[in-house]
């Protein structure tokens, strides 16, 4: 009698998917504004200092240091210099007027913020008392001092956000070259699913799995093509699975990746292409299908991730599993969320068998609070919580304990 293969653990299956993943080699040239949310395909180095030249990090008035030494030095103010603009060079016992971003000119060796200094006449000359010793190179930004011309600022595999992009502009650099977008083809299977806007019949459900897969899909910067609902039959299966794979990168599915009689996936999968892995001891989840369709062909070959229908199984595991695996796949090396080791204000007198990952949100003390429901089903707890604990198996938790808590925001783009 065949004995059942033990279950891998989280990490154990995250290893063996991104192992597995082959980075997109194709990339796009974007203009820099149209790039956030994607993945630089090669490092940018700059061409220039930044800043390009000694400027003022306030408004006051740009002197030589040894002029203010008595801390009550009274100069004669023979120019201003508006941001943007270029100085003379400031003869000794002069001082002039500048605001911030200014370069400051040549001669000059600090600037003097204007609330120590008070501005006069002195006859029909502007004159300027400073009252305070500046040390040489107060107030002033060196050239060179955030970026170095020949360095490298951006890493290929950097996912670029808001500051990325600034930082491109701050070298000058008006486009990038970036993975193009991951194509991935969705499809749901299950006869009693339904639409929302349609009226359901005894035994339905409305298929909720569509938007929560697809709005994590978007946020992940992906092309997603939506095969719809597939009837529960190996026929069916295999044909959407086929065509899924002509044009696209990843196929994903949510439902039929158990081991009923109408759980189509798995066969669907060995007959088109092949299963890699299938059972993990993680909670809530289990059931995840990864493999390849088409892969003995030249051309068509996609992978596949299998979800559990269940709607928060789906979730938990396309966050643990199938997001990083994406991130692989645009070329991002560092995958891993980041986790805080936050305060338990709950007791769980006894943990799951499998890795559990438990539902909770921060409360107003800095500590956890766990949803009542941690059922597979119950997908108010993902819309309640902040995150997810990230319980080892046969783990207690009592009040006090410090957990592994990682939140959404860490887990969706």
């Amino acid at each position: 009698m065949n004995q059942p293969k033990p279950m891998l653990s989280v990490a154990e299956a995250l290893d063996f998917l991104l192992a597995g993943a082959t980075t997109i080699s194709e990339t796009e040239t974007l203009p820099t504004l149209e790039a956030n949310g994607r993945v630089l395909a090669v490092a940018q180095q700059s061409q220039l200092n930044v800043p390009p030249m000694d400027n003022t990090s306030m408004d006051g008035y740009a002197v030589r240091a040894a002029d203010c030494a008595s801390g009550n030095a009274t100069l004669q103010v023979t120019q201003r210099i508006p941001a943007g603009h270029v100085g003379q060079p400031l003869a000794a016992g002069c001082a002039a007027r500048i605001f911030t971003g200014a370069m400051v000119p040549d001669g000059a060796d600090a600037v003097v913020m204007q609330e120590v200094c008070v501005a006069g006449k002195d006859g029909e000359r502007d004159v300027v008392t400073i009252n305070h010793a500046p040390p040489s190179g107060e107030w002033i930004r060196r050239t060179g001092e955030d970026i170095k011309a020949g360095s490298t600022i951006l890493e290929a595999g950097a996912r670029l956000r808001a500051q990325e992009l600034g930082l491109a502009a701050s070298v000058g650099l008006a486009q990038l070259p970036v993975v193009r977008k991951l194509r991935v083809a969705v499809f749901f299977t299950g006869d009693e699913l339904a639409m929302p806007g349609e009226d359901l019949k005894p035994g339905a459900i409305y298929n909720s799995n569509k938007f929560t897969l697809r709005g994590l899909l978007e946020n992940l910067g992906c092309d997603v093509t939506d095969f719809g609902i597939v009837p529960d039959t190996l026929t069916a299966t295999r044909e959407t699975l086929r065509r899924a794979a002509a044009e696209h990168d990843l196929i994903i599915t949510s439902g039929g990746v158990s081991v009923g009689e109408e759980d189509h996936i798995k066969p669907a999968l060995e007959a088109e292409g092949r299963v890699n892995m299938w059972q993990i001891a993680v909670k809530p989840g289990k059931p995840l299908a990864f493999g390849e369709v088409n892969s003995a062909a030249q051309s068509g070959r996609a992978f596949f991730l299998g979800l559990p229908g269940n709607p928060v199984s789906s979730f938990v595991t396309f966050l643990l599993f199938v997001r990083p695996f994406i991130l692989r796949l645009q070329g991002v090396q560092n995958v891993a969320p980041k986790a805080l080791m936050l305060r338990a204000d709950f007791t769980l007198a006894k943990g799951d068998r499998r890795n559990e990952f438990l539902r909770a949100r921060i409360n107003a003390d800095g500590g956890l609070d766990l949803f009542p429901n941690q059922s597979s089903g119950v997908l108010t707890s993902t819309v309640w919580g902040d995150g997810l604990i990230d319980n080892p198996p046969n783990n207690p938790i009592a009040k006090g304990d410090l957990v592994r808590f990682i939140a959404f925001s860490d887990l969706m783009y």
